[in-house]
Formats: structure tokens, C-alpha cells, sequence
């Protein structure tokens, strides 16, 4: 017995020495090389294979895309405006959000605001969000002038039912806007019942312009959507708005189209805006 153990105890520990290394070698035999700009680049493509997939479908491409593009101030003296009503502004109550015309502005250095857009339409339409409903005793109107200060059109309008976003289009009895010329606007509410107080006012400047040929034939043969998305970058608010609003009462649970309406709206600082419901879509 003996002999027999001396030969038995080595082969033990060596046994033991052999398992104990390869243990030891396990975790760097399972480790993968460690190649850090493979690994980067293959999750790097991943990601973008799945930006890709997401962004396949046409209308969050849009959604992504659209950008409205302000035009330039046109020459001359500069348009002015007022794009929210004002609060307490002629005895009407408090509102939040206030009376809001649903158009771009832009603030000079001097802290004049300038209230303008662009239009290719003879008769286009404009959009107000509006906090006081049918109830109230207020008189409302829309008056447009000429550059001379001429009264084109004026409307009574009648208060909606709830607070939103309603629509004031010029019908076809009215003058059709000339090309290149300015026109102005008012959206007036006169909230005292005595009218001792001047009427809480919106003011700004549209004027109809001409697209090139090649937009013109490119707006002809494309979808709702994209038309919107070309108006946009375009600077044609009055036309891409008005495209959008009537897309949003069709399809009101629609993501992308929600994603549109807030990313345009919040591209003029009217955030407070996004969320109030679209109320006619009548002119």
C-alpha cells in the first residue's frame, strides 16, 4: 500500500493543478475578443437599421421633415400686428389660453411685432382660437382692408359653442386678393355691454404671392399631406395651415398628423394652442 500511494498522491495533484488552470481559463476562453470599434459598429448599424424601419412609413417621415420656413419681412414699412388679445383688454374675462390668431409672428429689436403671412389664394382662410362661447353677449367681427385702408369685407361672427380653434374664410361674394399686395386684418370681440371700452383686438398682414411653375405642377399631383410639407417650406402659411387643420378633423386620432399640428404650431410659439380642438372646418 505504500508504494502504491506516493505514484497515486502525484496524480492527484496534478489532477487537481490541471482543473484548477483550465477554471482559471474559463472566463478569458468566454470572453469575446475585445474589439470595441467592431462591436461599436455593429450596434451602431442595428440602430440604424431600426431608425430606418421606423422612419419607413411616409407619414412620420413628413412628421419628421416639415419645417415651416418664415419668409422675409416684405419691403417697406413694417406690417405690425397683434397675435394675442390682451388680457382684460376691452372688459373681456380672463382667458388661458387668450384670444390667439393662429398665424406667425416675428418680434424687431425695437419690440415692434410683426403679424404677416403668405397666401397663393384669392379667398383664403384664417384661424383664431376663441375662449369665449356662444353664451356671452359679445359681439364679434372680421373686417379686411385694403392697403389704403378701404374695407373690403366685414363679417359678424357668430361664438362657438366651446373654446377652439375656429375658421373665417373669405366667400366667393368678396374681392379677391391681388397678387403682391398687402392686405389687413381684424378679429375684434367687444366684451362691454356699454362699449365704453375699446374691443379686445388681432391684428396682422396677409398677402398673396405666386409659387414657380415647377412647385405649382409638383402641389397638382401629390397627396393632402405633402402638399402641406411643400406649402411649409415654402412659407405659404395661410394654405399649409389650412391643409393641416382640415387633415386633423378627418383623422383626429392619427399620430403623425398630431405630431404635425404640435411641431407647427410650437414652431410659432403657440404651444398653449396644440391641444385645443379644431371646432368647423366650414367657411
Amino acid at each position: 500500500m505504500k508504494s502504491n500511494s506516493q505514484p497515486i498522491k502525484l496524480f492527484l495533484v496534478v489532477a487537481f493543478s490541471c482543473v484548477s488552470l483550465l477554471v482559471s481559463l474559463i472566463p478569458v476562453l468566454a470572453k469575446p475578443t475585445d474589439d470595441s470599434s467592431v462591436s461599436d459598429a455593429v450596434r451602431g448599424a442595428s440602430r440604424r437599421e431600426g431608425g430606418l424601419r421606423r422612419s419607413s412609413d411616409p407619414k412620420t417621415t413628413v412628421a419628421q421633415a416639415t419645417t415651416f420656413k418664415q419668409p422675409p419681412l416684405p419691403p417697406g414699412l413694417p406690417p405690425g400686428g397683434r397675435v394675442r388679445g390682451g388680457a382684460k383688454r376691452g372688459g373681456c374675462p380672463l382667458a388661458k389660453p387668450d384670444l390667439t390668431a393662429l398665424m406667425p409672428s416675428t418680434k424687431e429689436a425695437n419690440s415692434v411685432i410683426n403679424v404677416w403671412g403668405q397666401t397663393i389664394g384669392e379667398r383664403p382662410s384664417w384661424f383664431f382660437y376663441v375662449p369665449y362661447t356662444k353664451d356671452l353677449p359679445y359681439e364679434v367681427e372680421f373686417v379686411l382692408q385694403d392697403q389704403d385702408s378701404n374695407e373690403i369685407y366685414q363679417k359678424a361672427i357668430a361664438l362657438p359653442d366651446k373654446p377652439g380653434v375656429i375658421r373665417v374664410s373669405l366667400p366667393t361674394t368678396a374681392p379677391a386678393l391681388a397678387l403682391n399686395k398687402p392686405y389687413l386684418w381684424f378679429f375684434t370681440i367687444n366684451c362691454d355691454k356699454e362699449k365704453n371700452s375699446p374691443p379686445t383686438f388681432l391684428q396682422g398682414v396677409i398677402q398673396r404671392v405666386q409659387l414657380n411653375p415647377a412647385t405649382v405642377k409638383e402641389l397638382q399631383t401629390t397627396e393632402p399631406l405633402k402638399r402641406y410639407s411643400i406649402y411649409a417650406q415654402n412659407g405659404i402659411w395661410y394654405e399649409a395651415l389650412t391643409i393641416l387643420a382640415q387633415l386633423r378633423q378627418k383623422n383626429p386620432q392619427d399620430a403623425a398628423l398630431q405630431a404635425e399640428w404640435r411641431n407647427l404650431l410650437s414652431s410659432i410659439r403657440l404651444d398653449d394652442i396644440v391641444a385645443e380642438p379644431i371646432l368647423s372646418d366650414k367657411p
